[in-house]
């Protein structure tokens, strides 16, 4: 019983994550594109504070609670399954930690009437890694997905 509960917590929260990931990378790169440079730099930076809170909490849950499945596992593919998504989080982790959030703590200290000469590629470095980081959560939650039916 409590295992069918933690596969639950770890699917729900990797489905959260990945929708996450997905709509910030897809959905808000158009329109913010699509603004003036100034009100670019100010919406990016108000993002930057909300996200930063929520993206690490709902992470940290897709994360201990893929631990505690793979921890509470009951099937040899099911096992494996979870592991591969393990090893996304972990990559997806990699790629936040080295990539997008050094790019988002130089971007809250940008001035939105004079950015940097680089912000817009850093812009675009930003927007290739965060491609990466939504496809790796879309994958983790689908192989977290798929393990709830081995």
């Amino acid at each position: 019983m409590h295992y069918t509960i933690i596969k639950f917590i770890c699917v729900f929260f990797s489905g959260i994550l990945a929708g996450e990931e997905f709509i910030v990378r897809y959905g808000l790169s158009g329109p913010l594109a699509a603004m003036d440079d100034k009100s670019h730099i100010q919406l990016r930076q108000l993002l930057i504070r909300r996200l930063r809170i929520v993206v690490p909490v709902i992470f940290l849950a897709t994360f201990f609670s893929a631990v505690a499945s793979l921890i509470f596992n009951d099937s040899s593919t099911g096992f494996t399954l979870r592991g591969a998504g393990l090893a996304i989080l972990i990559t997806w982790i990699v790629i936040t930690l080295t990539g997008t959030a050094p790019i988002n703590k130089g971007a809250l200290e940008w001035q939105p009437d004079a950015p940097p000469a680089n912000w817009q590629a850093l812009i675009n470095r930003w927007k290739r890694l965060d491609t990466w980081r939504a496809w790796l959560a879309i994958l983790a939650f689908v192989l977290f997905l798929a393990a709830l039916h081995v």
